[in-house]
């Protein structure tokens, strides 16, 4: 379904004349990918799932768990979507029979049609000048000039429809040259994401960083393999689970060889998948481009390709984990775990700028990934599943709510940090003093990032307290005791950082002057349902928590069963 659209999406770009139509392309995006996800919600009633199914020779091999992610990135694309398939802003101007008591509403986005808005929007300004000249000079400094180009790039769901694939590919890989082959279609499709808005210098710079590092971590990735097939001769997974089993039923003389080249192997690809997933002592690129990007494109950066990769992992794990070996490869996942928490906490506390602040925030939450997959039991697995999901939700509201933040911030008279600011227009919102008593500004939207923060750090009954707990629980029931504490410490400490941002918003006074055109700004209801709907998912799943849980137990409980 998936490739089917692209196909058709670019057969259309091709004989596209105004640019501007990309809007409908955004929204023809998410209806493929809503549709998608319901041909992953039929598959899921197909009974050999619960075992698996070999597809396409055993290059693909398609499970429960594959599937119901497949369905969840579905679900997470269409959601990110909603950023450029709708115009975020409406402008309410009064209308000249009234005196000024009758409005009409604007879309502040109807400069990215090109010349034509542009004249369309003069015109009406021009016709109604005496009423509105001061709003006219703030509207058209800020808005026809910038605002309006994320609606003019034909190739944004494109772009992430490819992405998607590739995630959807990795998931189910049970190959080594399709593993790498899903992973390059998804980094490829990334490192344009990156670089989508050419006019910004900063994301050019961070998308050239984020495609030399990627092209590094993928040598290690493919060096991994190359050793791999080198002394096996397998490329199958298949043939690596057996390998990796072989030691608890032959003699250790006939196997102590192979264990030892199949753990330096997957040791070798381990850190290409470390490097992917920004984990520490891998992770010093990822506040660099987090924070470079502009804000609509870090959204998806820093979620999407986290979850193919951890899916990925969570099978090489379950299956080639050396058990009876003095040294296994999973022990490096421990130690980068530990890293992790260590780095993501300890470093977080000195950020200014938000977007590295939230980089180094996710580098503590893959910490606590991490060991919940290195521990590997039901228990351990069930609380990984959950943690990635209530993780990427939460993550992905934090970004909505940034980016509406900025949106009303531009309208803010007086604000001084916007000279001050590189790339003010691709990201608004960059540093956390730009936060300073907003919440007498935005009440509501206040309380949302305050919901989502409480939930980082893990305080009950928020959907983050659940995950943390579960992980924990599962280390500790397997005898992790110093990984545990060292998790429950970093936990404490990271929640400085993040009650610093609440501090800002609600007990700290605003330097803002607000002006009329702040108050006939209207954000777009898309933009509203979507914050408001996961708000309410994270602060309320105390009361239904059974759907997320059950889930979560079932497929872990088939990961173990086959």
């Amino acid at each position: 379904m998936l490739f089917v659209s692209i196909t058709l999406l670019l057969l259309v770009n091709a004989v596209t004349l105004r640019r501007e139509r990309s809007i409908f392309f955004n929204r023809l995006a998410i209806l493929i990918l809503l549709y998608s996800g319901i041909i992953g919600y039929d598959s899921l009633y197909i009974k050999p799932l619960d075992t698996g199914i070999g597809i396409y020779g055993g290059l693909f091999h398609t499970t429960s768990i594959t599937h119901s992610f497949n369905l969840f990135i579905s679900i997470l694309g269409a959601i990110v979507l909603l950023l450029t398939a709708f115009y975020p802003r409406r402008f309410k101007e009064p209308y000249p029979s009234g005196e000024g008591q009758q409005f009409f509403l604007i879309p502040l986005s109807l400069a990215s049609t090109g010349a034509r808005g542009s004249q369309k929007i003069s015109s009406v300004f021009t016709e109604y000048s005496k009423y509105t000249y001061s709003y006219l000079e703030i509207y058209k400094n800020k808005i026809i000039s910038k605002m309006g180009e994320q609606f003019t790039i034909i190739e944004y769901p494109l772009i992430i429809l490819f992405v998607l694939i590739g995630a959807t590919f990795l998931m189910s890989s049970s190959d080594l040259v399709s593993m790498f082959l899903a992973i390059e279609l998804q980094s490829y499709g990334l490192y344009i994401f990156a670089t989508l808005y050419r006019d910004s210098e900063l994301a050019t710079s961070a998308g050239l960083t984020y495609f030399l590092l990627g092209g590094l971590s993928s040598c290690f990735i493919l060096l991994g393999s190359c050793l791999l097939y080198l002394n096996s001769g397998i490329t199958n997974l298949d043939g690596i689970y057996v390998l990796s089993s072989l030691s608890e039923v032959n003699g250790k003389e006939a196997i102590v060889e192979t264990n030892k080249y199949l753990n330096l192997a997957l040791l070798i690809m381990s850190v290409g998948y470390l490097f992917k997933v920004s984990a520490a002592p891998f992770h010093f690129w990822s506040p660099d481009v987090y924070d470079s990007l502009a804000t609509s494109v870090t959204i998806f950066v820093a979620t999407i390709p986290k979850i193919s990769l951890f899916i990925f992992l969570l099978e090489l794990v379950h299956y080639a984990g050396l058990s009876m070996s003095e040294f296994s490869w999973i022990n490096a996942l421990l130690l980068s775990s530990l890293l992790s928490l260590i780095v993501g906490s300890i470093v977080g506390l000195v950020q200014y700028r938000i977007k590295r602040l939230l980089a180094y925030s996710t580098i503590s939450h893959v910490g606590f990934l991490l060991l919940a997959l290195a521990v590997n039991s039901v228990e351990s697995i069930q609380g990984f599943l959950f943690y990635l999901m209530q993780y990427s939700l939460t993550n992905i509201n934090v970004f909505f709510i940034i980016i509406l933040i900025g949106y009303s911030l531009t309208f803010v008279e007086n604000n001084s940090d916007k000279h001050k600011l590189l790339d003010y227009y691709h990201s608004p919102l960059q540093h956390i003093s730009q936060l300073k008593g907003y919440f007498h500004l935005n009440p509501l939207l206040s309380l949302s990032l305050a919901v989502c923060i409480f939930s980082f750090v893990g305080i009950p009954p928020l959907v983050g307290f659940f995950g943390k707990q579960m992980v924990l629980s599962a280390a500790l029931q397997n005898g992790y005791v110093f990984l545990a504490l060292v998790a429950i410490l970093t936990s404490v400490v990271s929640a400085a950082y993040y009650l610093n941002i609440i501090k800002e918003i609600f007990f700290n006074k605003s330097n803002y002057t607000i002006g009329p055109v702040y108050h006939n700004t209207h954000f777009s209801s898309s933009l509203t349902i979507t914050i408001s709907v996961l708000t309410l998912v994270i602060l309320l799943f105390i009361i239904s928590p059974t759907e997320w849980l059950s889930t979560a137990s079932i497929l872990a409980l088939n990961l173990f069963n086959t």
